[in-house]
């Protein structure tokens, strides 16, 4: 019995630490077997007291009439699938007649306290089935990506989702994304991730960073393209909308319309040209846009037109070109010019993270979401990299994308150099990588007189 008693001291104390320090290991070793056994024992108590009950049918209540039994009681949806995750439990339902998938969505915080899960999100899968993801420890507080992930071309794993999936940014299916926040708030790292994932991948990397490079010309040598003023940056997004040009003309000539060609097979965009000639996509990351809408004389303001009017055309008619865009900058509102609001309406992808008033969180979910707008300014100071993802449809997730240091994303740019494609509209803006050379002061010490 001592010895006994020993182990059981051993296995809780051993419980205990894995629990304060790696979380993720105590869900895999413990918290999953206590966690699904708790809500398959306490489920139907659950569901009645959360209000996702229906009452017995009419022929039910005949048949116990009938037979002189007692009343049946209401009926819960029905489990139809219960799987056990790296960070949760999925959880999936078949409704019953009457019940709806917003029944489930707002019971989700109350389902939280009930089953003691972290965190409880729902969607549904089809008519009449909903799935119930449900975290079993705060999965945004260290973030661990999986081994695997789902990747596909033009289709980037960038963060974590707070219900334990995997964040992408696809571009073929959202073409265009707006990134916004505040200094120390993320987006460095956020777009290192994109650059990160998109540097193994058959594609052209356009950078305009008008802080002199100090973001991105650290990573030259997997990038096309590259501007460090809005000089360089207006005769770089024409020549892109000169490249987009010849692409659509491209298009035109292998369409192959006519009467024996099935619709499945007429060209549309560069994907559904042949791999040996259709041209390499081409993604476009800006660093801060505001440097780009400002001017503080004419010939500043005409430039400021130019520039404006080529990200337009680019976001509206890069897609089928394969050209996309990833802004990103601290505001995004009309006080930037005439055109930022037709920018911003093409920009379907949004991700906000921290910032420092309600007005910028506007800017980007103000015409999607409320709720979204709520979350984004309720992010707190000191958990850098936090942010809210959001589209058109108004859904949104909360997010964080792991710690990738600039030395990181550099090795991983250099790693694949050689995937680097030519394109020859971008030839005269691909970066001259040179052999790093004696650090030159800031400032030159005057000799000393006597």
């Amino acid at each position: 019995m001592t010895w006994f008693m020993v182990a059981v001291v051993v296995v809780v104390a051993a419980a205990g630490l894995l629990r304060w320090r790696r979380p993720a290991w105590y869900w895999l070793t413990f918290g999953v077997i206590v966690a699904t056994v708790r809500v398959l024992v306490r489920y139907a108590s659950v569901m009645d007291a959360c209000g996702l009950t229906v009452p017995p049918s009419r022929w039910r209540l005949a048949l116990a009439r009938v037979a002189n039994r007692p009343v049946p009681e209401s009926r819960v949806p029905r489990i139809l699938r219960l799987r056990p995750t790296r960070t949760g439990l999925v959880l999936r339902l078949k409704l019953r007649p009457g019940q709806d998938a917003f029944d489930v969505s707002a019971a989700t915080d109350r389902l939280r306290h009930s089953f003691g899960m972290y965190g409880v999100t729902s969607r549904e899968v089809r008519s009449g089935v909903v799935e119930v993801r449900m975290t079993g420890y705060d999965v945004l507080k260290r973030v661990q990506m999986p081994a695997k992930a789902d990747t596909r071309p033009m289709r980037v794993p960038v963060a974590l989702r707070e219900d334990g999936s995997v964040h992408y940014r696809d571009y073929r299916a959202i073409p265009h994304g707006l990134t916004l926040g505040a200094t120390e708030s993320g987006k460095s790292v956020y777009q290192r991730n994109l650059v990160a994932g998109l540097a193994p991948m058959d594609v052209a990397l356009v950078g305009i960073d008008c802080k002199q490079g100090v973001e991105l010309f650290p990573l030259a040598r997997r990038f096309s393209a590259l501007a460090d003023s809005p000089d360089t940056a207006l005769e770089l997004l024409e020549a892109l909308v000169s490249h987009m040009e010849e692409v659509y003309q491209l298009i035109r000539a292998e369409q192959r319309i006519s009467v024996a060609v099935p619709d499945a097979e007429i060209a549309a965009d560069i994907w559904d040209l042949p791999d040996d000639i259709r041209p390499v996509p081409v993604v476009v990351l800006v660093d801060e846009v505001a440097e780009l809408a400002l001017f503080a004389s004419r010939e500043e303001e005409k430039r400021r037109d130019r520039i404006i009017t080529a990200l337009v055309r680019l976001a509206q008619l890069g897609r089928a070109a394969g050209i996309y865009l990833e802004i990103c900058g601290q505001r995004f509102g009309s006080e930037l010019g005439k055109g930022i609001t037709m920018l911003r309406a093409q920009l379907t992808g949004r991700t906000a993270h921290r910032v420092n008033d309600e007005t910028s969180a506007n800017m980007a979910f103000g015409d999607i979401s409320p709720d979204a707008v709520l979350a984004a300014i309720q992010i707190p100071a000191e958990t850098r990299g936090l942010a809210i993802a959001g589209d058109s449809t108004g859904g949104w997730h909360r997010i964080r994308a792991p710690h990738t240091s600039l030395r990181q994303a550099v090795n991983l740019c250099n790693k694949y150099a050689d995937r680097t494609p030519d394109v020859p509209a971008l030839a005269p803006f691909r970066p001259a990588v040179a052999a790093p050379s004696a650090r030159m002061p800031l400032s030159k010490t005057a000799p000393a007189t006597a």
